[in-house]
Order: structure tokens, then sequence, then C-alpha cells
């Protein structure tokens, strides 16, 4: 088995591989009585029983079909994962671009006329709940606070705000006044 230098040219390199005559190890394993263990199940096997070949040479025909068979599945799992990546990517940018929507819209919420809001009366406080809306509280007299929540699309309440909510609908809302 005397190594042999070989010229492999390569997008217009010129690469020296050293290469050499394998079938007669291939032969000694296959004659001998030596042990392997799989990667895969850690079973135990005998070489002289495996498919042993050069693995720059053509493929014997089980091994060439088990190439084939693994190829197809891994273009099949490219193709999966590149779906995978468009889908999780066109949701990410539609979910971002409606929260900067959401965000900006709930800045101009006390101005739009069909609410029948009085800007006035209105406090942002965007974090957790966007806006306090003193109602009455340009004619000196508050009937009622509400606490209001900006949502578009099909976005809902998030864990902090139903906690709001909840506290609100069973009338846990105090005034502390600190001097």
């Amino acid at each position: 088995m005397e190594p042999q230098n070989v010229p492999l040219v390569l997008n217009n390199l010129i690469i020296y591989c050293i290469t050499m005559n394998i079938e007669p190890m291939i032969k000694s394993l296959k004659a001998s009585s030596l042990v392997a263990q799989c990667p895969m199940c850690e079973e135990d096997f005998n070489l002289s029983d495996a498919l042993l070949f050069d693995g720059v040479k053509r493929f014997p025909e089980p091994a060439e079909e088990k190439r084939l068979l693994l190829l197809q599945e891994l273009n099949k799992r490219k193709k999966e994962l590149e779906k995978r990546k468009i889908a999780v990517d066109v949701k990410a940018e539609k979910k971002a671009i409606a929260v900067g929507f959401g965000k900006i819209i709930e800045k101009f919420i006390p101005a739009y006329k069909n609410l029948e809001l009085q800007f006035q009366e209105c406090r942002p406080l965007y974090e957790p709940i966007d806006i306090i809306v003193f109602n009455g509280m340009i004619r000196r007299k508050v009937g009622s606070i509400t606490f209001l929540e900006v949502k578009s699309g099909k976005s809902r309440l998030n864990k902090h705000q139903r906690m709001i909510r909840d506290a609100i609908l069973d009338n846990k809302v105090n005034l502390r006044v600190l001097k």
C-alpha cells in the first residue's frame, strides 16, 4: 500500500491528494475476527459481516442505494426547513407590523372623534393599559373612570392586562393618598 500523490483540479486550483490502494486492508478486515460497535444503536457486529468498501471509488450497489436514500431524505428536510423558515419569517414580520401599528394608533386614539372621548379627559399610560379616561372631568364632575386598552386585528389582552381587568371587575380598585 504505497501512497501516491494524485493531482485534483477543483475550481481552477490544483490540489494534491494522497491516495493509496486500500483493497488489501479491506480484505484483511473482512478476514479478521474484529468486532465493531454501531454508532447508532451501539450493538456489536463482526467486521467480516459488514459491507466495507473504498469510499473514493464507485460505491457497491447496496451502499449506493442507501446513499441515494439519505440524499433524498436530506433534500426533503432542507425543503421542509426552508418552508418553516419562510412561514416563521412571514408570521414574525406580520406580528411586528401589527404590534408597531398598534403602538402608533394607541397614541392617537384619544383624538379620534368617533370614540366620543374628550381628549382632555384621557391620560396615556401605554403600559400595561393604554389610557385611563376620567369621564366627566372637563365638566368638573368625574362620573366614572375607564381603563381603555386599544387592540387591533386578532390581538388579545396579555396576562397583565387580564389581571387588571379582573381586579376592576372584582371591585378591587383603591385610591391611596400619600403625603
